[in-house]
């Protein structure tokens, strides 16, 4: 969330970011800026209440030593009054500030400066391409590429668990793990440290992060032990260092972990949701960072690039958009999507999108560095896909399908599963 006191100073500019992200609701920002006025005049009350508390007490001291005790029982009933208004107002002070953070929380993150304004998808600036997208001619979409020695079988998991649930079998099983096992491998060769974690979190977690209370709806929820399932490893391993004051010196981390990833895609529908292009359950290798914020904005260059990379080793055509205010997302400072080109489809899909959160994550977390000034300071986090696994994967069955049949492996992926093609 964003500091009330820069939601104080920069009134309009939250305002006005809001309204660019497409929140019209910009009433929300007076809304807090008064229930904090109302919960620092009240703490004001309070302080000015155990002073009188605490200098009333000294003289009961004093009185019961010189034996006064008439006098001194007068002051003690004054002080069980006062100590009766201090726990009354104690109780309005964690309303009026619960009021306050609860308002916080539905302030969306401002966008940085060089983020193009916009509505929607047609106004998001492309700033990279890489590659030729290959014409389709006589490629077939992913889901018809069922010919060879493993399959993706789509009717079996809409029976057993129901559509966007698929099985991946023999070589075509074979191909994903090599694709997760090269993310992951790649990733460590650019300095993240893998991590395994858990697949499901506790509400303060999937608060931490922005979940909530923005993508309720996209979650799939444990009601009975009041756990999410992850819609993506960025929540746990974010969370990994919430409540945490880190050194100076630990800075920048840099985590990589690969998931299963859950999300109900509540309102996808028609050819978006064809074959692998929209899953409820899905693999992703993510990768983390925990930074300075001075470094924030080159770790988001640096995170891009890593991503990139991975297209280009696998020879897939791609580009990457600059994402507009009205198609970020409402916790991000400045994001990147990654998309790459699908030949049986003739379309870009979407395989990572590399975002900078700047603070707005680490004070939901309370994620603090202890800086040279010896005072604590709120970091800076930041996330990519490095990659997704499901269109990934399309395209490299549609990219590297042969006009005799079949589909060949990837050069960069041949030291990870065996033969030249499946």
């Amino acid at each position: 969330m964003l500091d009330i006191n820069f939601i104080k100073e920069h009134t309009d500019q939250v305002k006005q970011s809001m309204t660019n992200k497409g929140m019209n609701d910009t009433g929300l920002v007076d809304k807090v800026v008064e229930a904090d006025r109302q919960w620092r005049e009240l703490v004001q009350k309070v302080e000015k209440l155990r002073s009188e508390s605490n200098q009333k007490a000294k003289k009961i001291g004093g009185l019961m030593k010189e034996g006064k005790r008439e006098q001194a029982q007068k002051l003690i009933d004054e002080n069980t009054k006062i100590k009766e208004q201090i726990q009354e107002k104690e109780t309005d002070l964690d309303q009026f500030k619960n009021e306050r953070d609860q308002l916080l929380l539905q302030i969306p993150n401002v966008a940085d400066q060089s983020v193009p304004v916009g509505s929607d998808e047609n106004d998001n600036e492309v700033v990279h391409t890489w590659g030729e997208p290959l014409k389709k001619e006589w490629r077939k979409p992913h889901w018809e590429l069922n010919d060879f020695d493993g399959k993706l079988d789509f009717d079996r998991g809409s029976k057993v668990t129901g559509a966007g649930f698929p099985f991946y079998t023999g070589r075509v099983a074979q191909l994903q793990r090599a694709l997760i096992s090269y993310f992951l491998s790649k990733a460590r060769e650019n300095g993240y440290t893998e991590i395994q974690p858990p697949f499901f979190v506790n509400e303060d977690s999937a608060r931490g992060t922005g979940q909530l209370p923005d993508k309720e709806d996209m979650m799939y929820v444990i009601p009975r032990d009041e756990l999410y399932i992850i819609p993506t490893a960025e929540v746990p391993v974010t969370n990994y260092h919430r409540d945490e004051i880190l050194s100076k010196d630990q800075l920048s981390l840099k985590y990589s972990a690969y998931t299963p990833c859950w999300r109900r895609e509540a309102g996808s529908h028609g050819t978006e949701v064809r074959g692998l292009n929209r899953l409820h359950q899905f693999d992703k290798v993510e990768l983390v960072k925990i930074v300075h914020p001075d470094r924030s904005d080159d770790e988001l260059e640096s995170l891009r690039v890593d991503a990139e990379s991975l297209l280009e080793e696998l020879e897939l055509p791609y580009r990457t958009l600059l994402m507009c205010t009205g198609d970020m997302g409402f916790t991000q400072a400045k994001k990147y999507d990654l998309e790459v080109w699908s030949p049986g489809q003739e379309k870009w899909l979407e395989v990572s999108s590399c975002s900078n959160f700047r603070s707005y994550q680490a004070r939901r977390m309370q994620i603090r560095y202890r800086g040279d000034d010896g005072d604590t300071h709120m970091v800076h986090t930041l996330n990519g896909s490095g990659l997704a696994l499901p269109r990934v994967m399309a395209a490299v069955l549609e990219h590297y399908q042969l006009e005799e049949g079949g589909v060949a492996i990837p050069g960069v992926l041949k030291s990870f599963m065996r033969g030249d093609k499946l």
